[in-house]
């Protein structure tokens, strides 16, 4: 059963209007109000990491958007995860780079280190770490002899930061974990998913994958009592019923998934998830998207999705806290008074800044997508969006 309610991300640094007073549903789950948006800023597609190696040279030379590959370096893009950090700034995570296996092998995999300005709306690139595996932990044939990772590896698309200071990273093409250290170095060897393969798994050896390509985690919550992770498929694993996400429980003492596993449940098989982050012991936020962009985007969601499960149809209970296509503006933060639209073919990011407070994030997938301007690549956006009431969240979600 999905329950309905309309949540908002507000910024630190921003206050939001709030909405009517929140009524209580049949569903037991709180109905939410319109959110608003309470902050803009926005880091510009031709951002690029300072002294980097050149990149996108298996684009092909024909101008995108209006930007025409190779490019001089390596562009800061494509943000599919974050992790926020206590003194304003957050560690956010790129992509595998242009979309897929075999566009990729020079783009650097490679966290970034940013920090918003909502007063100026804009985004400072503060620096950041690429991921490389000098201990040679990967079993197979990387793309580089230095062994720094690249988007043709693995497909990253979730980051949790754990309270020791190490990143776990969720990948797609196995699907994988992956541990790292501070300075991005892999601390073991990747983690596979028992049973489930995707079809860039190089452990394949001729067999059929189970998973569409690129679907594997692609979201990922910090659990939070600490020890566990959740990591989220983005795609149905062959023989679930269409348009059902598995999330799992992996144990961080044992190093080894549990035997409990859940059902998310899109509002329709063509949609995708995003993100996902803890709201407590039960309860995630997670991000749900359809593959639309610009004026033909219809949903842009933010669910809240609770495990108990108490209506009992096998499936995490849902209830929509904002509709990112649906909020109220009246400053004109984002643009003219009125609704904003975050309009992006790919909404991968969003974490909790207060009870009432969410920030959320574009995955630009520069140069390709042109969701805000039609003909131009999209910057990366950073938004924060009041609540109607509080998450209720469990404190320890802000360590």
């Amino acid at each position: 059963m999905k329950r309905i309610a309309i949540m908002t991300c507000a910024g630190a640094l921003t206050l939001g209007l709030a909405g009517a007073p929140a009524v209580a549903g049949p569903s037991r789950e709180p109905v939410f109000g319109r959110a608003t948006l309470t902050g803009f800023a926005a880091l510009p597609a031709l951002t690029f990491v300072p002294g980097s190696e050149p990149s996108g040279s298996l684009l092909g030379t024909t101008p995108v958007n209006g930007v025409t590959p190779p490019f001089a370096g390596q562009p800061v893009q494509g943000f599919s995860g974050i992790a926020r950090r206590h003194d304003g700034t957050f560690d956010v995570l790129s992509d595998n780079g242009y979309g897929n296996e075999a566009n990729s092998a020079d783009f650097l995999l490679r966290v970034h280190r940013v920090k918003p300005d909502f007063r100026s709306k804009t985004v400072d690139v503060l620096g950041g770490f690429n991921l490389t595996d000098p201990r040679g932990f990967v079993p197979f044939t990387l793309t580089r002899q230095d062994r720094t990772l690249t988007g043709s590896d693995f497909d990253v698309e979730s980051i949790v930061r754990t309270t020791d200071g190490t990143y776990w990273i969720g990948d797609e093409f196995g699907p994988y974990l992956l541990h790292f250290d501070r300075k991005g170095r892999l601390m073991q060897a990747p983690v596979a998913l028992p049973g489930v393969r995707a079809p860039e798994n190089p452990d394949l050896n001729g067999g059929e994958p189970n998973l569409a390509g690129s679907k594997g985690f692609e979201g990922m919550a910090r659990g939070v009592d600490g020890r566990h992770l959740y990591p989220l498929l983005e795609g149905t694993v062959s023989g679930d019923p269409a348009g059902t996400l598995r999330m799992y429980e992996f144990d961080l003492r044992e190093r080894a998934y549990t035997d409990r596993r859940w059902t998310y449940r899109l509002d329709d098989p063509s949609h995708a998830i995003g993100d996902a982050i803890a709201v407590d012991g039960d309860r995630f936020l997670v991000i749900e998207r359809d593959n639309l962009q610009g004026d033909a985007a219809q949903v842009k969601r933010v669910y809240l999705a609770d495990r108990r499960d108490r209506d009992g149809d096998g499936a995490l209970d849902k209830t929509l806290v904002a509709d990112l296509l649906d909020l109220a503006d009246p400053r004109g933060l984002g643009g003219a008074p009125g609704t904003f639209r975050f309009p992006f073919q790919t909404i991968e990011d969003v974490v909790i800044l207060d009870d009432r407070t969410l920030g959320v994030l574009d995955d630009n997938n520069f140069p390709f997508s042109s969701g805000r301007t039609p003909g131009r690549p999209d910057d990366n956006e950073f938004i924060t969006v009041r609540l109607t009431r509080g998450l209720e969240a469990d404190p320890r979600v802000y360590r």
